[in-house]
């Protein structure tokens, strides 16, 4: 049985390194896409080329217009929507860690039994892991 147990700890901690590493390496991927993309629509814009095909694949510039509340005043911004009837542009979210930590800590000072006032209105589960820490030696 150690033995499984310690291949098991050793793949485990293998995977989540290989995570790491390529979620890093995807972050450098797309800094680069964004980077080359920028530099191509410069490009394109500055010589007047709406779209071109090459290899295959058409390349077309596009603009498109996004929008964020301003920092601050995402309150503002709901209110205010809903002030002029578009609140069906608003959306409550909850932070699905926050939610998590709240539960727990309502189950723990409820007798370690789900408040009746939540019943119903959450799942809970529990989830058991292994987790990896570097060893003090």
């Amino acid at each position: 049985m150690s033995e499984q147990l310690f291949e098991l700890a050793d793949q485990l901690r293998a995977l989540r390194e290989a995570k790491a590493e390529v979620e890093q390496r995807l972050k450098e991927i797309n800094a680069e896409i964004d980077e080359v993309d920028y530099r191509l629509s410069e490009m394109m814009a500055e010589s007047e080329t709406q779209n071109f095909t090459r290899a295959g694949t058409m390349f077309c510039l596009t603009t498109k217009t996004r929008a964020s509340a301003t920092a601050g005043r995402k309150n503002d911004l709901f209110a205010a929507l809903r002030g002029k009837g578009y609140g069906d542009l608003v959306y409550e979210t909850v932070n699905a860690n926050s939610l998590s930590a709240f539960v727990k800590e309502q189950i723990s000072e409820n007798g370690d039994v789900l408040p009746a006032w939540l019943d119903g209105l959450v799942n809970v589960f529990e989830k058991t892991s292994v987790s990896l820490r570097k060893s003090s030696k």
